[in-house]
């Protein structure tokens, strides 16, 4: 059943209607296959961006949406309520935009972002290391920069989506020695000389979404391809990241929403001591449950995107919408096998699928535990300031 949504404009209603038609046309009949196989669907983005859905939060002059990025998540979790492995790469390919949209140049925004954003090219956002996941500044990854302002690249990514499929990588490097202020980005054209590729991880889920290491030997980047000042990666990373984090939290509900429909369904048609074993007060309980879950984490989700929509600080709500969402997606995800019973556990159905998807969406950008430990910092940080304030 579709979710019930209260959307900005028409506009935004009309393009979550067209949404809902993509996933069924393109996503739902290929996602099993796909899942089975590990199969990147490479083609799909290109069929978003063209219908214009991977644009949405970005400006029309680019060749963006221009919407506000409450629509854009709620087009995101309609995407993971039909194939989680799209919503994902959806979100990182956003993420992948971000900088150059935020912190580049007029000139960089033109050569690059109408094709990011029209679909026609995919990225990957190169970040994490082995030794520096939530630890950003203790990446090893370094640029050296020439007088005119190119660069080598050499160092090793890890954990990024879409790598050996994409068309160009956001990474960020070392530039010099002062901690996470000797941090800058760039845009690495995936073809370039020196750029190369791990084999995939062996995941328990999202096989539709293929991850390995970005291995960059003395790669050379020309200067336009630096954004941003010098030094001015920690930043921009850490801003793409609170609304990178949206993304995950509206895929994670998007999950979460496409289990309970799917184990509300079959408790409402399985038979046991001669009704509905949704009839058993247990079970019935253990929906509501689910059902709550997942109404909350898109009402948090939301609430965050609104702060962001309406110019302000929204980071702290960034972190919690992450942790409620990735938190209730495990949560809802194996109630529904437990709803299912043994049925839920075998491959004959996508709970057990559902579960191994959610698995992942408390890990990656930024753990649930580095998210608690954001809010903290927010809630000492506002205890503080309040405190001064009355001095």
């Amino acid at each position: 059943m579709p979710v019930e949504r209260i959307l900005p404009t028409a506009d935004a209603a009309d393009l979550i209607e067209l949404t809902r038609e993509i996933a069924a046309r393109e996503l739902t009949p290929r996602v099993e296959e796909a899942e089975r196989t590990g199969t990147p669907p490479r083609d799909v983005f290109r069929i978003l961006g063209r219908a214009g859905l991977l644009s949405l939060a970005y400006p029309e002059e680019y060749g963006g949406g221009g919407q506000p990025y409450e629509v854009y998540l709620q087009v995101v979790e309609e995407l993971a309520i039909a194939w989680m492995s799209v919503a994902i790469g959806v979100s990182v390919h956003s993420l992948t935009a971000y900088p150059i949209d935020r912190f580049g140049t007029d000139a960089q925004r033109a050569a690059l972002l109408p094709d990011i954003l029209g679909g026609e090219t995919l990225g990957g956002y190169c970040l994490s290391e082995r030794e520096a996941g939530s630890d950003i500044a203790a990446m090893r990854t370094r640029a050296t920069l020439a007088d005119d302002g190119s660069a080598a690249l050499s160092g090793t990514k890890s954990w990024i989506s879409h790598a050996s499929h994409a068309d160009y990588y956001t990474t960020f490097a070392r530039t010099d020695d002062s901690g996470g202020k000797g941090i800058s980005c760039f845009v690495v054209p995936a073809d370039a000389a020196g750029v190369s590729f791990g084999s995939p991880e062996r995941k328990m889920g999202l096989a539709g979404d293929p991850v390995a290491e970005v291995h960059f030997d003395n790669v050379a980047v020309g200067a336009d391809r630096m954004i941003g000042a010098r030094g001015s990666g920690m930043p921009i990373a850490l801003s793409a990241l609170d609304s990178g984090r949206l993304g995950i939290a509206a895929a994670a509900t998007g999950l979460a929403q496409s289990a309970l429909d799917l184990a509300a369904s079959y408790a409402a048609e399985r038979q046991q001591f001669g009704r509905p074993i949704a009839q058993f007060e247990g079970l019935a309980f253990l929906l509501a449950d689910m059902e709550a879950a997942v109404t909350s984490a898109r009402a948090t989700y939301l609430l965050a995107a609104r702060l962001k929509d309406a110019g302000r600080p929204f980071s702290k709500q960034a972190a919690v919408a992450k942790l409620v969402a990735t938190d209730a997606a495990m949560r809802v995800t194996t109630d529904a096998v437990q709803v299912l019973g043994g049925a839920g556990y075998t491959a004959d159905f996508p709970t057990e699928r559902f579960m191994r998807e959610a698995k992942v969406t408390q890990i990656f950008e930024g753990t649930n535990q580095i998210q608690r430990l954001v809010i903290s910092r927010h809630l000492l940080q506002n205890l503080s300031n309040r405190k001064g304030s009355t001095r």
